[in-house]
């Protein structure tokens, strides 16, 4: 491992593996593309720990046996964490991290502010064959309301100051839903974070929906690493996959 490591990360919001409008389960193409990204560390939202399905919608849609973020791993990621922040009769849904590295910890926290919005945060602690760094990463899933992501955004930054040593590098990413670009004056103003294409490319990525991107809902920050590449995935294959963009990001350790 050479003195300028390279960290490769990837966020997306799977919407439970389903394309937009919920006319085809995509699981299969999904793994196939974001494989294809060769990121070391995947965030990802609204993905499936337990579904319950009938025989009859297995058969229809290729639904795996085992849970939705292991299938997703496959053989590309050793490592794995999933923090549930759905419950229903049928099944489960949260957050999951996949990792090329192994996890020193992880730790699941539940942010819901009203009974009928789960929330969490999943934040792991990855242990990068560099010098023997620490790399914490945060998986986030924000609410619909802004009184509601305020409270959450607070819970994050309090998470952060209480458990992030400030020499340890960090990545937070996820669905932020925080069109009006609220989170900057926690994030940036509260703890030092920088917003990746906005240091790279001067603006928040538009990416949602992905036929048509006009919010900047997903989000990558960062502190304690060097920005050195982005991109917006949602063209291409990657148009008829989830209902939202996912973001790609390289970081010099």
């Amino acid at each position: 491992m050479n003195s300028e490591q390279k960290i490769h990360v990837l966020t997306y919001n799977i919407h439970k593996g389903y394309c937009s409008g919920n006319r085809r389960f995509m699981l299969d193409s999904m793994r196939e593309r974001i494989a294809e990204t060769g990121a070391d560390i995947v965030f990802l939202q609204e993905i499936h720990g337990i579904a319950i399905k009938s025989q009859a919608k297995r058969r229809r849609f290729s639904y795996p046996d085992q849970p939705h973020f292991e299938y997703l791993a496959n053989e590309a990621w050793p490592h794995f964490a999933y923090g549930r922040n759905a419950i229903y009769r049928k099944g489960d849904h949260g957050n999951a991290i996949l990792s090329m590295y192994p996890f020193a910890s992880w730790e699941n926290i539940d942010i819901s502010i009203f009974p009928r919005s789960s929330r969490s945060i999943l934040h792991g602690v990855i242990e990068l064959p560099h010098k023997s760094t620490r790399l914490h990463t945060l998986c986030v899933h924000l609410g619909l309301l802004e009184q509601e992501r305020k409270e959450q955004l607070q819970v994050l930054t309090d998470r952060i100051n209480n458990h992030v040593p400030k020499d340890e590098p960090m990545i937070i990413a996820g669905d932020f839903n925080d069109w009006r670009r609220r989170a900057e004056q926690h994030l940036h103003a509260d703890l030092g974070l920088r917003e990746l294409f906005v240091q790279l490319r001067g603006r928040h990525a538009l990416s949602y929906p992905v036929w048509r991107p006009l919010l900047p809902v997903d989000r990558i920050y960062y502190r304690g690493l060097e920005p050195a590449a982005c991109q917006r995935l949602n063209t291409g294959p990657w148009r008829e996959l989830s209902d939202h963009a996912a973001l790609f990001g390289i970081f010099r350790v």
